[in-house]
């Protein structure tokens, strides 16, 4: 049975001594990461070529001795070889053209945070930090699996926040093909969230974080514009920005959370389409296209579709759902966006657009199903 990867991720809340204690481990992080990129490039100018990770890691060994540096043996030495690794890694997606080179980092422009491959765990409400201890976590729900890695990180407000990842087994997908009964197609909008294919009522409403909070957003930068750069003034001003974004963004994520899952777990088989989401971002509706997140809910669809040994197919994009007669099969090319509503002039139904679009899809998808085809199968895995 195959293993897969299960995120958590939660609130810490630690007192003043040990909020500076993770201070100390996030700046040992930065320290070293300028520290090793300056030594990469001054062996790499010297002897033309990469300096190997047996040597820098010895390098980093002789540091810790050298009058000065005695500070980082305070840290844990699994946070400084995590760091080597990291930049190692990030000239790798440089040289394979994945990002840009790797960059000096700044106390003010890096967020504080830092990695621990191992030994992290969590008991009773509490997270284990190897050098500082148990600390109180929000744990909202129970971890799966045992736990490989950990991340700290501190967000723009402030707060810390620990990030686990966990293994555990996938469980099997049936062989039998599902009940048509319990198959969903579902069609992404603006208008509406989603248009489920069970029932022309089945809506999910839009509900437009961005735009509900854009007046609040607009005036707290306002104020930022306003403050003298360097002020304390200003960096109250741009905490509350940072905690608008932050409303935003936890109030999308919990949208998607609920209704991802509550989809998943009430179908065997879920169809959606294969939507261009890069290009339709860079159209006049791009703003409420990244408002409504459909990339993103698609990708929980996706691993939660794993999880639970449910099936997702994708439909491609160039299908047309909507210009399509669920009852007759006549293509309307004549339909426009704003048609709401068309009645199809070969057999005379009056179809709303969204629904008629969302039981194409789920047809569409029963049909691939049938048919063999685990493409919309493989698009999940590399999800």
């Amino acid at each position: 049975m195959p293993m897969l990867k299960r995120v958590y991720r939660f609130r810490m809340k630690p007192n003043k001594e040990q909020e500076q204690s993770l201070l100390q481990q996030a700046g040992a992080r930065r320290f070293v990461w300028n520290w090793a990129l300056a030594r990469r490039k001054a062996y790499y100018k010297e002897h033309g070529k990469g300096i190997p990770a047996s040597q820098l890691g010895r390098e980093l060994t002789e540091l810790k001795r050298q009058p000065g540096k005695e500070w980082l043996r305070e840290i844990d030495s699994q946070i400084l070889q995590q760091v080597l690794r990291d930049l190692k890694r990030a000239f790798t997606n440089f040289f394979e053209h994945r990002a840009r080179y790797p960059r000096f980092k700044l106390r003010k422009r890096d967020k504080a945070r830092f990695r621990i491959p191992q030994r992290v765990k969590v008991v009773d409400g509490k997270v284990y930090v190897p050098k500082v201890g148990w600390i109180r976590i929000r744990q909202t729900e129970p971890i799966d699996g045992q736990t490989k890695s950990a991340t700290f990180k501190m967000d723009a407000i402030g707060h810390w926040y620990v990030t686990l990842v966990s293994h555990f087994d996938v469980p099997d997908i049936p062989e039998a093909l599902p009940d048509p009964e319990m198959v969903v197609g579902i069609d992404a909008g603006l208008k509406d969230f989603a248009a489920l294919s069970t029932s022309s009522e089945d809506k999910i409403p839009a509900p437009r974080f961005f735009r509900a909070n854009e007046r609040r957003l607009a005036r707290a930068q306002r104020a930022v514009s306003r403050r003298k750069k360097g002020s304390n003034r200003r960096e109250k001003a741009k905490n509350r920005v940072a905690r608008v974004h932050r409303r935003i963004a936890n109030c999308r994520k919990n949208f998607l959370h609920q209704h991802s899952t509550k989809i998943i777990r009430s179908f065997d088989g879920v169809c959606i389409e294969d939507l261009n989401i890069k290009a339709l971002v860079k159209t006049k509706l791009g703003k409420s296209f990244s408002d409504a997140a459909h990339g993103e809910f698609r990708r929980q669809l996706a691993y939660k579709a794993l999880w639970y040994g449910k099936r997702l197919i994708i439909i491609d994009r160039f299908f047309p759902s909507s210009k399509h007669c669920h009852n007759c099969g006549f293509i309307n090319h004549d339909l426009e966006l704003s048609d709401r509503e068309w009645r199809c002039p070969q057999c005379g139904r009056l179809l709303d657009r969204d629904h008629n679009a969302a039981l194409n899809i789920r047809d569409e998808g029963i049909r691939i199903l049938a048919a063999g085809d685990r493409t919309g199968e493989t698009l999940v895995e590399s999800a």
